[in-house]
């Protein structure tokens, strides 16, 4: 596994299955990890954040600035995990299914990278956006979600061209992972093509180490061999 050790970690959607992987495995591995989620629900702690409202800029810059005092005004790393799903068609659904997306999807990772510039700045450290495969091409019905989706990984090209040499950025592109919830929703998938949230957790931490010194820009697909 990829050396963290040392290193300040915001993952946001902490509480969610990959996000509660990537803080677990980021802290297995030395890191001091920030956990941040809208929901409620994990026991209190000085570096737990619940019922944060990411798509609030207000909100996000208050949580981030709180994080950055815990690190000398300095934050390592920040993982854009919060986001959501919505399988909609364009007749059963319009324009307010694709801004719901972008929201939740999009603005969050925006504001959490804004409001945590300054402490990444002063780390030189690294973002990691959760992007989608199905990005590339989207399929009926996920026209929202994939559009959202692009539009994270636009974010990241520009990102890392506007903080060269500051802050690294890049992206991982998973297919579907491996959740209790796409299982309940898609029970005669072949579950055994999906990916798992520590295989992309692994990637995750490899980005997020001094490994990674020279990689920023890239959109890495993390898809199961046999092309789930």
């Amino acid at each position: 596994m990829a050396d963290v050790s040392g290193k300040l970690i915001v993952v946001t959607g902490a509480l969610g299955v990959l996000g509660q992987v990537v803080a677990g495995m980021a802290e297995a591995a030395g890191a001091r990890v920030a956990h941040v989620d809208h929901a409620e629900g994990k026991a209190p702690g000085p570096l737990v954040f619940c019922g944060v409202d990411l798509t609030d800029e207000a909100a996000a810059a208050r949580t981030m600035t709180a994080i950055a005092a815990a690190g000398d005004g300095k934050i390592d790393g920040l993982v854009n995990i919060a986001g959501g799903f919505t399988w909609q068609t364009l007749e059963d659904g319009g324009a307010a299914t694709f801004e719901h997306m972008f929201r939740l999807n999009l603005v969050t990772a925006v504001n959490a990278s804004r409001a945590a510039l300054e402490g990444l700045t002063a780390a030189k450290g690294a973002i990691v956006n959760i992007g989608a495969n199905a990005a590339a091409r989207a399929a009926a019905g996920m026209g929202a979600y994939a559009a959202s989706k692009s539009g994270v990984l636009r974010l990241t090209e520009s990102l890392a061209e506007e903080l060269a040499g500051r802050v690294r950025v890049n992206a991982v592109m998973p297919s579907i992972i491996d959740t209790p919830t796409n299982r309940r929703d898609m029970p005669k998938a072949d579950f055994s093509t999906w990916v798992q949230p520590a295989e992309i957790g692994k990637v995750i931490l490899f980005l997020l180490s001094d490994e990674a010194s020279a990689i920023t820009g890239a959109a890495i697909p993390v898809t199961n061999p046999r092309g789930g």
